[in-house]
């Protein structure tokens, strides 16, 4: 039974050494090969990278609007219907709004932000109380892929004050 078993290991030696013969110095689609390997991690890299930077974008719009929103109320005076108009229009985005409404508060401006106080009061500086607005804008961000460890979409809001006289 020995001689059966030495026949069928030269046999496959010598099936191995034919295969080496034939394909061993065969390079073509190495590179292909090469080349597939990395793709899919680089495309993962990729898609991140836009992800990442689609949702900077989206928050430089939501601080933009919540802005645009300050400046009209500065040109035109307070009124809370055209400055979320405002808002909602500064961008091209329609998931950007005035979250919450702009309101409009009478202040003393302090080393730490605007302090409230009654209309006409006088602040403990010695000026006047002045006028001022703060314009909120809200806005959603999804994400392109689902990453498992991050959540699939955002909710960006800013804040901007502004002292109307």
């Amino acid at each position: 039974m020995k001689t059966g078993t030495i026949g069928s290991e030269r046999r496959s030696q010598r099936r191995r050494t034919l295969f080496r013969r034939r394909f061993g110095n065969d390079t073509r689609g190495v590179a292909g090969i090469e080349f597939g390997v990395p793709v899919p991690l680089l495309s993962l890299m990729v898609v991140s990278v836009t992800d990442i930077g689609l949702a900077i974008y989206r928050k430089m719009q939501v601080e933009g609007s919540s802005q645009a929103g300050v400046e009209y109320a500065i040109a035109h005076g307070f009124d809370a219907n055209a400055i979320s108009t405002a808002v909602a229009a500064a961008t091209n985005s329609n998931v950007i709004n005035a979250s919450p409404v702009p309101i409009k508060f009478c202040g003393c401006a302090t080393a730490s932000g605007v302090s409230s106080m009654t209309c006409g009061g006088i602040c403990p500086g010695g000026g006047m109380a002045g006028t001022y607005t703060i314009v909120s804008a809200q806005g959603s961000y999804s994400t392109i892929i689902n990453y498992q460890v991050v959540p699939n979409a955002y909710i960006i809001s800013t804040q901007s004050t502004a002292r109307l006289q």
